[in-house]
């Protein structure tokens, strides 16, 4: 197998345990506990990692790096991160295995309709259309009816990831270079 499809889909694993495990945290600084959790800086570089492997190696390439992704991150997850006596966390683990597939195979279909537009368009609106169902799936199943500020949580968490959605930009525009692109 080639190693870029490898370790694509082993960063694309641990983007998601790491992001599983930092979504558990909120920031407690400047009054952001309830707004804001430390998943929503680490989360987007998924969909980076996505949008490399579309185009690089095309939709089902990269469906089958999200995939592994997932069983990789919702294995280790559930392994090292869930508490199976705490719902709350339980929960956790659901919404982010439903909110990460579904939103992952969104981006990669949005990703490849765009693909022959300007260089970012394709990363640009994929990323922002799969941040938005991944945020909200994984806030309403993880946290509706807990008490937990699920949808101020959930919007400070959709900004951030717009935030960074951007700043990947920078990396995927780098790395276009260095990619064997597929023709679609």
């Amino acid at each position: 197998m080639n190693k870029l499809f490898l370790l694509l889909s082993f960063f694309m694993g641990v983007v998601v345990l790491s992001s599983n495990y930092l979504v558990q945290f909120p920031i407690k600084y400047y009054g952001l506990e309830e707004i804001l959790t430390y998943g929503a800086f680490t989360y987007p570089i998924a969909f980076l990692i996505t949008d490399l492997a579309n185009r690089s190696y095309g939709k089902f390439i990269a469906r089958k790096i999200v995939y592994i992704g997932f069983a990789i991150g919702v294995s280790f997850t559930l392994l090292f991160s869930t508490n199976f006596t705490d719902l709350i966390s339980v929960r956790i683990a659901i919404g982010s295995g439903t909110a990460f597939l579904v939103a992952q195979l969104i981006d990669v279909q949005i990703f490849d309709k765009l693909r022959k537009k300007s260089w970012f368009v394709a990363p640009l609106t994929s990323s922002f259309i799969g941040s938005t169902v991944d945020t909200f799936l994984f806030f309403s199943i993880s946290f509706y009816g807990t008490g937990i500020p699920w949808i101020t949580l959930s919007l400070g968490d959709l900004m951030v990831k717009i935030f960074v959605a951007l700043i990947m930009l920078i990396p995927f525009r780098l790395l276009l270079g260095t990619l064997k692109t597929v023709k679609a």
